[in-house]
């Protein structure tokens, strides 16, 4: 057996051993023994590096490895809080890995709140971590315990405003973020406000059912104004709705007609049907042509409009059920509630029904307030007979 070589030096800037090639390794080192270096570098006294490697238009240090599990490259750190591996490049990747059929990188950590692979940039716009691939994810994520994540990701400023998140997904022509899940949620979100999803020239929210579940699922606590959903804005539903209970807040059921005249009709307008079906405002007595009155005056809206049609201007919603404010004329008669009403002589105004044979088929409804004299708007229970 041979001798070991063993170098020795004192002098700064000179090794204790240095190898010298042309044409293979300047230094070779090789070891039977198991669990034993081919090379070994210690450095036990000082804050250099226990293998230092440099190289002019290759690699620094290259470790190969056809061991099954085993790494080219280990690094160990079990007494100090430093890293096991540490790369640092001014142009280039600091550490890069690369593999044809497993990963290029897997980091292990039993350490509490530490992580197996951790990256950081605190000084330049690059990403901590980078990940890519031709034919897999760029980056996965596993964890086994119920109460962690896969992939965690964190944006810790406190600055106030700024568009950046925890975790943010891009794409040109596919999902930016996708959640997946066999029993539980595909995605979940909690926010002081709640998710926030915005929407350009697509949905915000795009739900769609692939089978017999809802495209949507919304629960509310049920308690007091705990609302499953909230909508500020119009809803348009394309198919049938369906449910158990209904509560609107307005206050009556009308209906679109159309008009003869193009000028604006007042809300609490009495309306009589023309000879052409279309609507005209009513002014004669006790008309039997009375169609209702149009809803929206005083302090209450249409509950339910219906043949809604935004794009035509010539048509009124007539109140035909429920509570709506109605031009009412005083002077043929006073008002006093639970009077029954007609239309009036007044163009688009209502009057006491003093006649009951005049006032059969020609009834608009109820007063629900007294007007003694004079003219003005007054609440009336809708009842058309």
């Amino acid at each position: 057996m041979a001798n070991p070589v063993q170098g020795d030096s004192t002098a700064p800037g000179v090794p204790g051993v240095r190898g010298d090639s042309t044409q293979f390794n300047g230094v070779l080192g090789e070891s039977t023994a198991i669990g034993h270096s081919g090379v070994a570098g210690v450095h036990d006294t000082g804050d250099g590096p226990g293998v230092f490697g440099r190289s002019q238009l290759n690699d620094g240090v290259l470790g190969e490895s056809k061991a099954t599990g085993h790494a080219g490259v280990a690094g160990f750190n079990d007494e100090g809080s430093g890293a096991g591996v540490f790369g640092r490049s001014r142009r280039g990747d600091g550490v890069f890995a690369e593999s044809t059929e497993l990963r290029g990188v897997i980091g292990t950590s039993k350490a509490t709140g530490h992580a197996g692979v951790a990256g950081v940039n605190d000084d330049g716009n690059g990403p901590g971590v980078f990940g890519r691939s031709g034919k897999h994810d760029g980056v996965q994520g596993f964890t086994k315990h119920r109460d962690r994540h896969g992939v965690v990701g964190t944006n810790d400023t406190a600055e106030v405003g700024g568009s950046g998140g925890g975790v943010l997904g891009q794409s040109t022509r596919r999902s930016g973020v996708v959640g997946l899940s066999s029993q539980g949620n595909g995605v979940h979100g909690r926010g002081p406000t709640g998710g926030l999803f915005e929407g350009g020239t697509v949905a915000g929210v795009h739900a769609i059912s692939q089978g017999t579940c809802p495209g949507i699922i919304a629960r509310g606590s049920g308690a007091g104004d705990d609302f499953a959903g909230v909508f500020e804005g119009n809803v348009r539903v394309n198919k049938s709705v369906t449910t158990t209970d209904v509560l609107i807040l307005g206050a009556d059921c009308a209906e679109d007609f159309e008009t003869m005249s193009s000028a604006d009709i007042e809300p609490g307008t009495v309306m009589a049907i023309g000879d052409d079906a279309r609507l005209v405002e009513s002014d004669r007595a006790y008309d039997k042509r009375v169609a209702g009155i149009v809803s929206g005056a005083g302090d209450y809206k249409p509950g339910i409009v219906l043949g809604k049609d935004a794009s035509r201007k010539d048509r009124v919603p007539l109140a035909l059920i429920g509570r709506v404010f109605c031009k009412i004329d005083a002077t043929q008669a006073p008002i006093e509630v639970g009077d029954l009403l007609t239309t009036s002589p007044t163009q688009g105004h209502a009057m006491k029904a003093e006649d009951p044979l005049k006032a059969f088929g020609a009834v608009i409804g109820k007063a629900l307030a007294p007007l003694r004299e004079g003219r003005g708007l007054l609440p009336i229970l809708v009842a058309l007979q």
